[in-house]
């Protein structure tokens, strides 16, 4: 059965191989992981909407109780 997880040795020989990644491509990526998570969320939202209504309503309750 062949190993399925990488030595720690190789991965580090990987990441050194490929170049650093710049500020410019981490916010590109950021953001289109934070625009793929919003998508699920209302797709969630819209497909349980009961649920989400609840869960709406947890989190007007837990923002009105805040103590700043």
């Amino acid at each position: 059965m062949p190993d399925t997880h990488e030595e720690p040795a190789e991965r580090s020989e990987a990441e050194d191989q490929q170049p650093q990644e710049t500020d410019a491509q981490r916010r590109q990526r950021r953001a289109r992981f934070l625009r793929e998570l919003h998508e699920a969320r209302e797709l969630r939202a819209r497909v349980q909407p009961r649920r989400a209504r609840a869960a709406r309503m947890r989190q007007q309750m837990r923002m009105r109780t805040f103590r700043w």
